[in-house]
């Protein structure tokens, strides 16, 4: 669901070859820096923060710009949508607030050591059967160049038992929670057939 399969460059590590596209302030090229981006999140608050994260709808790649990162921008929602109660995100916003961001921010500071460790593994295709789902509001398939390539026959190229690809309408990032019944028929009736 929501972030294709990519074949691993051989000679492009993921952040550098992610700044180069898009440049200093996209997102995983923020989070680089321990301690930085935290700063920038602590100052605006976790709710604040949760609830950018969670409800903006902008295609293309999610860029935070030094200082304004998570603050309401024009285009940004004034209310929740009505997948996200106030009462959840106040608890997911206290959950941030006792152990911080850190420890998901590593997950992206720990990519370019991914692609080293995975050297073995370049050019391996993925052979099992998958079913592939995704929102056309997504911020990730709505980066350039994403799109033309789960649709145009690279994602089948470098995942060749791709079963079936979904593009589920109006719905963004978080999709087992903006259709939770609809995620769950589609996995279920996926394992059904296997």
């Amino acid at each position: 669901m929501v972030v294709p399969f990519r074949p691993r460059h051989p000679d492009m590590k993921p952040v550098e070859t992610m700044r180069k596209f898009f440049g200093d302030d996209y997102y995983i090229c923020r989070f680089q820096n321990p301690g930085e981006i935290e700063e920038e999140m602590a100052q605006v608050g976790a709710k604040e923060v949760l609830r950018g994260i969670l409800t903006t709808r902008r295609p293309g790649p999610p860029i935070l710009p030094k200082g304004q990162a998570f603050r309401a921008r024009p285009g940004s929602p004034s209310s929740l949508p009505s997948w996200l109660s106030e009462e959840d995100l106040s608890y997911f916003a206290s959950k941030y607030e006792q152990k911080g961001f850190t420890g998901p921010l590593n997950y992206y500071r720990s990519m370019d050591l991914n692609w080293e460790l995975t050297a073995p593994w370049t050019g391996v295709q993925v052979k099992v059967p998958v079913k592939f789902i995704v929102g056309d509001a997504d911020m990730v398939y709505t980066t350039p160049g994403v799109k033309e390539y789960v649709n145009g026959g690279g994602f089948k190229k470098d995942v060749p038992f791709l079963q079936e690809v979904v593009i589920m309408e109006g719905v963004g990032h978080f999709l087992n929670q903006e259709k939770p019944e609809e995620i769950n028929t589609h996995i279920h009736d996926f394992i059904r057939r296997f």
